[in-house]
């Protein structure tokens, strides 16, 4: 037997294969020969293939399916090589870069006396000449290499202008206006080059280097105003290219050349230390936010929203809002309340905007908590710490309207937490309770109520939020009656709370303040057996347990004839439906 092919191999078959296979030992013999031939067939095939004179051997798997053990071992090795040729071609071009134009920047800074001062700049130029020469030679055939040469070339053609200023004793530009216009000058051509390559990752060093531009500036004038126009053109560039890195690389470069200028620019070797002039330069931070917050909510309605999109208001309104308030603490206190409530209309503004515009959930809550924040530190910079409680707790329900406006479920719940944590403050700041406190159990049952009238706007789901603040005033108001009103008439200005609730109840037909009532009138009875029957005088004993007895009777008569009525309507439907009939198989034999 043979096997056709390029190549003609003879097998010699054993004689016991070739009988005729009848009875059960044959039938064995006979698996055992087709065995042996399938083994000789593979062999034949991997010598084929290893003397590349045969087709892909074909290996059949266990369940059946033909499994390619060559081509998977092609790929293999094509995956290998593309991994190895992505670190070892684009990666290490990548590196090779940065390490020469760092090299060429170490080389730059030396201080070369008894050379002329212009000669370093002028080896750097050469050498961008040569970088940008090379890369316009491999555009077709290294154009990784290529664009690695450009972002390399623009750097080094910055910091070549800077060499011109800096790093020697006597600098070729002294004229500090020069420089910044040079230095401008560079920048402006790299991000036309940027803007040419549709290169995000130019853009963005060159958006950068437009900021630390303005740190060279020096002058607090000359250095906002840069920081804004740059900021300014981060914008533009991330709306005409959809570049949205842009947006978060211009944000954070704004926030931390404001904060190096707060530190006395230590960049350029300056002492560290808060600066404390000009005191309009906290005009700015809020600005910041306001361009870039702008920026990112215009156009976008009826966008899908998501956490991510929440980032650039957690980076604008916290950043701006922690400048000012260090700013603020530290080194201008003169006008604290009334650079806070710039900054309130700044970030309410941006809570408007992002919710009419775009109809957002999670900026306008970053941004709706920030300007609440600031009108709060307002208001304890503008009346002082002690007399700010009840102007905090009246705020809250300010909150909670603007939050109705918002449909924030976002903002209630953590309104909620803020006026427990100014209750909880006005307890351990005060010396003693005063009528103040009251204001807390009032201002709860009007957001319980705001709630209640919203609750369909806000899709609040559940009477979690509107039980809570019901809650909080059924606690509250009897604990800041006890420690206002005379020893003597605590039980009776409980009984009057009471008596509220229950007005309340049937004017409003609910349910909530009749169970409030309940819980007052209980707490008032165990507060007349605890402590009015042992401390009042006489008199006054006596007439707190009459009144209280007759308002229990009152109450005991109105829910007896309450449940006497409904009993009786009851009654009275039963008697109006019609009769049930017999159903069909008999029943129990009566009539």
């Amino acid at each position: 037997m043979t096997r056709d092919g390029p190549w003609r191999v003879g097998v010699e078959i054993p004689a016991v294969y070739l009988q005729p296979m009848g009875s059960a030992t044959d039938q064995t013999g006979g698996e055992e020969m087709v065995s042996r031939l399938k083994t000789v067939e593979e062999r034949l095939a991997r010598l084929e293939t290893y003397l590349g004179v045969g087709p892909v051997p074909e290996k059949v798997g266990a369940d059946g399916a033909e499994v390619c053990g060559v081509e998977e071992s092609v790929d293999s090795k094509e995956d290998a090589e593309s991994l190895e040729v992505e670190l070892a071609g684009n990666g290490f071009a990548a590196v090779g870069i940065v390490v020469l134009v760092l090299g060429v920047i170490f080389l730059l800074t030396f201080s070369y006396h008894g050379l002329p001062a212009v000669l370093p700049s002028l080896a750097g130029y050469v050498l961008l000449g040569a970088m940008v020469g090379c890369a316009h030679l491999w555009r077709d055939s290294f154009q990784q290499l290529s664009r690695y040469l450009v972002g390399g070339a623009s750097f080094l053609a910055y910091f070549a202008t800077l060499r011109l200023s800096h790093f020697s004793a006597q600098p070729v530009v002294s004229y500090r206006p020069l420089e910044v216009v040079l230095l401008l000058l560079a920048v402006g051509v790299n991000l036309a080059v940027a803007m040419r390559r549709r290169s995000v990752f130019l853009a963005s060093m060159h958006v950068l280097l437009g900021y630390f531009t303005a740190l060279v500036a020096g002058d607090a004038g000359v250095l906002f105003s840069l920081v804004v126009a740059v900021a300014l053109v981060a914008v533009w560039l991330r709306r005409e290219y959809g570049w949205d890195a842009l947006h978060y690389v211009g944000l954070l470069g704004a926030l931390v050349t404001h904060g190096i200028w707060m530190m006395n620019n230590p960049v350029f070797g300056n002492p560290v230390r808060m600066v404390d002039s000009p005191e309009w330069n906290l005009l700015f931070p809020p600005l910041y936010a306001l361009l870039f917050g702008m920026a990112r909510v215009a156009g976008r309605r009826g966008e899908e929203e998501s956490l991510v999109d929440a980032l650039g208001a957690v980076l604008g309104g916290v950043g701006s809002f922690v400048i000012v308030g260090f700013m603020l603490l530290t080194g201008f206190k003169s006008h604290v309340a009334a650079w806070n409530l710039y900054g309130a209309v700044i970030y309410l503004g941006l809570a408007t905007s992002a919710w009419v515009a775009q109809g957002s959930r999670y900026n306008t809550f970053v941004y709706a908590m920030l300007g609440y924040t600031a009108v709060s530190a307002a208001i304890v910079a503008a009346v002082g710490v002690r007399e700010c409680f009840v102007w905090l707790c009246w705020q809250s329900m300010l909150v909670v309207s603007t939050a109705v406006w918002f449909r924030s479920r976002f903002i209630v719940v953590a309104n909620f937490g803020i006026f427990l944590g100014i209750f909880g403050a006005y307890l351990i700041a005060e010396d003693s309770v005063t009528a103040v406190s009251i204001s807390f159990g009032l201002v709860a049952l009007a957001t319980a109520r705001i709630l209640n009238w919203q609750r369909d706007r806000l899709e609040l789901k559940t009477e979690l939020m509107r039980n809570a603040y019901l809650a909080t005033a059924l606690f509250v108001i009897p604990y800041a009656l006890y420690h206002t009103v005379p020893r003597g008439w605590v039980s009776l200005s409980w009984l009057g709370v009471a008596a509220l609730y229950y007005s309340a109840s049937r004017i409003l037909h609910n349910a909530k303040y009749r169970w409030m009532a309940l819980l007052t009138m209980i707490l008032t009875v165990l507060w007349v057996f605890l402590m009015d029957l042992v401390a009042l005088n006489p008199v006054l004993r006596i007439f707190s347990f009459l009144v209280l007895g007759t308002a229990l009777l009152v109450i005991s008569t109105g829910y007896t004839r309450r449940r006497g009525r409904g009993v009786q309507e009851a009654g009275v439907a039963k008697a109006a439906s019609p009769p049930e009939k017999p159903s069909a198989g008999g029943g129990s034999g009566r009539d």
